[in-house]
């Protein structure tokens, strides 16, 4: 196997630290902002902010469209509510909220649900070019492909794509390698190797039942059956929630995010 390459069982870490060093106590645990939902759909978000609680996010902040002010179930505790547009997406209004929240957080995550609103996408290009880290998935990713050349380059950003995603990422960047369906784990796990050599964003992708994250050239696989976990943004959640506590380990953060354990207090 490649020097570059590492493969975690799910039940054993390859990171034991990440688990023995979670935080006792949720004051010390990290700020969580989680951005998404239009009127058609926030369910993405409701099980988000569910899976961050679960995995110990220290604080958890909602950001979502006004017009879902009185459909959010009261099991998202902390909310905020951003100007909504005609089509029931995020306003131009919601760029100084997004900006704020995401300064008060230690990590952001756009959740997606978005709907395929063209004001809701530049919101969310403003959000991009903000500092501090950011976690994208699900249908953010589609609505922010054209900044895709400046997300890439972006630190401190983390992409948690479909592989159908990935291959439109390489296609819209010109990154001079094609992806198919059919590729071997070891061919996608090179181009991703060489992908985060070139760009300092983080890639997580599912491919041949395998979930994969690739960072700064390394890249580590582990077994995965349950990718509506990740079609329904709960593994991004999680994996976000670990960045917390780990924000200078992404890579051994998210690895150790894919677990299906927890090591006891």
């Amino acid at each position: 196997m490649h020097n570059y390459w590492q493969r975690q069982e799910s039940d054993k870490p390859l990171f034991p630290d990440i688990l023995w060093n979670k935080p006792e106590q949720r004051a010390h645990a990290g700020k969580l902002a989680i951005i998404g939902g239009n009127k058609l759909g926030f369910a993405a978000m409701h099980d988000a902010y569910k899976t961050a609680d679960e995995a110990g996010a220290g604080q958890i902040r909602a950001v979502l469209p006004d017009v879902l002010q009185r459909t959010i179930p009261a099991t998202v505790t902390e909310t905020v509510y951003v100007p909504s547009n005609k089509s029931g997406g995020f306003s131009r209004d919601a760029s100084d909220v997004f900006a704020s929240a995401c300064s008060w957080a230690d990590v952001c995550l756009a959740i997606g649900d978005n709907g395929r609103n063209s004001e809701t996408a530049m919101v969310l290009e403003d959000l991009t070019r903000s500092s501090g880290r950011l976690v994208i998935t699900r249908d953010s990713i589609d609505l922010l492909m054209n900044s895709m050349h400046e997300i890439v380059a972006r630190k401190e950003t983390t992409l948690v794509v479909s592989f159908a995603q990935l291959q439109k990422i390489f296609r819209t960047i010109y990154y001079p390698k094609v992806l198919s369906f059919s590729m071997q784990l070891l061919q996608l796990v090179e181009a991703l190797h060489k992908f985060t050599t070139t760009y300092p964003v983080t890639i997580v992708v599912f491919h041949q039942q395998q979930l994969i994250v690739s960072h700064d050239g390394q890249v580590i696989t582990q077994s995965w059956e349950e990718p509506m976990a990740i079609w329904r943004g709960m593994t991004a959640a999680k994996l976000a929630s670990y960045l917390l506590w780990n924000p200078k380990k992404p890579l051994e953060a998210i690895t150790t995010s894919f677990l299906s354990i927890s090591f006891p207090k």
